[in-house]
């Protein structure tokens, strides 16, 4: 397939951020040519704002603490037609988003996943992979969604992730995504990438108890009334 050209009104990548000084060169310098970064910035006290501002990152401040309260605020910052999120902590390549934003533009998919595949030992804690997979099993028995991951890269359209009406802040936000778009009956994918040490202490899969709280989040979630049997009460 010939390559795609895609200018810079076409795509944003949001990226919240809490304390990623350390990560963000890397990270901001992986964003394809033409792309707009949006780095959302969740009360960081290292600096990070500073440092995308001079990177050449929109910076959008998002006092509210919570994962939801900074990709919410970053998607509704969004002024592209296409939507991609990455984490901020160099664990994610976002220059492996190009094929993401092909398959939304050729209308093959309306939201399309990354499958988190470790390059070493210890880059996805066994507690983390074990919450993901279970969170993965409940999401294909509430939805039919036959996922492997629930990772935070990904991309979707600016107008449609907006009127799927996502209400979390916290860590169900990326599962809400999902769930909501399999109710309005999206084409929903997954592309393989690789899953790279992170940069710092993870705030959330770096600990047990970031687990859980996590995993608490996406239960809550996954248990809510589907948005059509809401609508027809």
């Amino acid at each position: 397939m010939r390559a795609m050209t895609i200018s810079s009104s076409d795509v944003d990548v949001v990226l919240p951020c809490l304390d990623e000084a350390e990560a963000l060169p890397w990270v901001l310098g992986r964003i394809p040519a033409g792309w707009r970064a949006l780095v959302v910035d969740n009360g960081s006290r290292d600096g990070s704002a500073r440092i995308a501002r001079a990177l050449g990152a929109t910076v959008v401040d998002e006092p509210r603490r919570g994962f939801g309260a900074a990709c919410h605020a970053g998607l509704t910052a969004a002024t592209a037609g296409i939507v991609c999120f990455c984490d901020c902590d160099a664990s994610l390549d976002p220059a492996l988003l190009v094929p993401f934003v092909q398959r939304i533009q050729e209308g093959t998919a309306d939201l399309v996943l990354g499958r988190r595949r470790p390059v070493a030992r210890g880059t996805w804690p066994v507690h983390a992979r074990a919450g993901n997979l279970a969170l993965a099993r409940m999401l294909r028995h509430r939805t039919g969604l036959r996922l492997h991951d629930l990772g935070p890269l990904r991309a979707a359209r600016r107008e449609a992730l907006l009127g799927l009406g996502l209400t979390d802040r916290r860590s169900g936000y990326p599962l809400e995504m999902v769930v909501r778009a399999a109710d309005a009956g999206w084409r929903v994918a997954e592309h393989d990438v690789p899953y790279l040490p992170r940069t710092g202490t993870s705030k959330v899969t770096g600990t047990w108890a970031g687990t859980w709280h996590a995993v608490r989040d996406m239960r809550r979630v996954l248990t809510a009334t589907p948005a059509r049997e809401r609508a027809a009460q």
